[in-house]
Order: C-alpha cells, then structure tokens, then sequence
C-alpha cells in the first residue's frame, strides 16, 4: 500500500475508535513518526494531507528538517538529552519527552534566547521500565509545579511510553492511569499547567489509546513501514 492509503486505514481506524468512545475525532491528532525516514517520504505524506510529523533524533531531525519542502509541523517525541535541544530551537511547537527539571531548564534557556515559548508534554514512565524515560508518577505533581514556574514553556498535557505487549488490550491499563494523572493535574489548577493532551499509543495499540483519551497518536511503522535502522 501507498503511504497516501495508510494514512487514509488510519484515520478510519481512529474515527471508528472515537466512535466506540463516543469522541470527537477531531479532538484527535495523527503524529506520523517519521524517525529515520528521508525527506522525501515525508514530502509524500505531506501530499496526501498529513501536516504533523514526529522525530526523536535530534540532529537527525534538524538536518532534515531543511530538506523537507513542504509546509508541516515538527514535533520532538523522543528522549531528549540536555545538550541537543539547542537542534530543536525554534523549528518544533511540541516536545512530547520531558521528564526532568533539567531538561526543561535547558529548553527553557534555548528559547529564551528566541524570546518566545514552547508547549510541552510531561512523560511518565507507568511501566517502571529502566530502559524507558519518564517521571514516576508519585513524582508528577513535584515536577509539574517546578516546570511551570519556567517562563518560556508551556505545559500542555502529558505522554506515556508503556510496556510492549503483543495485545493491545494488555496496555490498556496504562493508558487509563494517564488519562487519570492528568485528570488530577488538572484539578489542582496549577498556573501554567494545562491538560489538553494526552499523547499515548503507536501503531499496534492506538485504537486503545484513542478508546482511553489519547489526544495524539504516534504511528510510524503502519504509515511509512518498518524501521530503516537499528534503533529507529
């Protein structure tokens, strides 16, 4: 299958799981994972009506950030190490991966020097996996209120990362807690801490995200095809 036909079984897809949830599929957005993929790819997809693409590779994404032509919107949803946000300064308007306060400081610092702000997601780990990153979520709160005091970003919701499992059904679970942290956040109005997204679910397990409140959904292999690298 095409790209442009992908992209069109997954929206159906993501309208049939808003249907079963009773939501609005407009409250949800299709982040294509384009990790690892060249420009051109992306180009394609942007031609077929995509305009939201995620990266998790800093210097990758800013190298071909210039090459892409076509007028999209850049998303960073990979972990995020202090030294390389200055590669997304200016060119993403969400950094779904911050889990600690010195990241945010930095990114906070980057742009800073723009003199303008960045929305941003808290991600949690709720596998308690080592090998992933993310708040704990005894620890969520804390950290929610140190980032807001940060003047250049914005928080606007929260992203989880959970356990692989073969059924989707299995992180269901998971899901649901975010959707329930978030709803707490919520209820404590902190200044500066908004949650109107929830970024949650890949290509195997979205329809379930979308079912549990996900408001982004990050699917790259069901778009573009399997991983290109190790790593990816």
């Amino acid at each position: 299958m095409t790209i442009q036909e992908n992209l069109q079984a997954i929206n159906q897809r993501i309208a049939a799981a808003c249907a079963r949830a009773g939501r609005n599929p407009a409250e949800v957005r299709l982040v294509a994972v384009s990790k690892t993929k060249p420009a051109a790819m992306i180009d394609e997809a942007a031609a077929a009506g995509q305009q939201l693409f995620g990266e998790s590779y800093a210097q990758e994404f800013s190298a071909k950030a210039e090459e892409v032509s076509s007028a999209v919107e850049w998303h960073f949803i990979g972990g995020l190490q202090t030294n390389k946000v200055k590669y997304l300064r200016s060119k993403v308007s969400l950094i779904h991966s911050v889990d600690r306060l010195s990241l945010a400081r930095e990114i906070d610092r980057q742009w800073g020097k723009l003199g303008r702000r960045v929305d941003v997601l808290l991600q949690v780990n709720l596998g308690g996996e080592e090998s992933k990153s993310g708040t704990e979520a005894a620890e969520l709160e804390e950290l929610a209120r140190q980032v807001a005091r940060l003047p250049n970003l914005r928080i606007r919701g929260l992203m989880t990362l959970p356990p692989w499992c073969d059924d989707p059904e299995e992180v269901r679970p998971f899901f649901r807690q975010l959707h329930q942290l978030a709803e707490g956040l919520a209820k404590l109005a902190i200044p500066g801490v908004e949650m109107r997204e929830l970024s949650m679910g890949m290509s195997h397990d979205f329809e379930v995200a979308v079912e549990e409140g996900a408001t982004l959904v990050r699917v790259g292999t069901a778009i573009f095809g399997e991983r290109q690298r190790a790593g990816g």
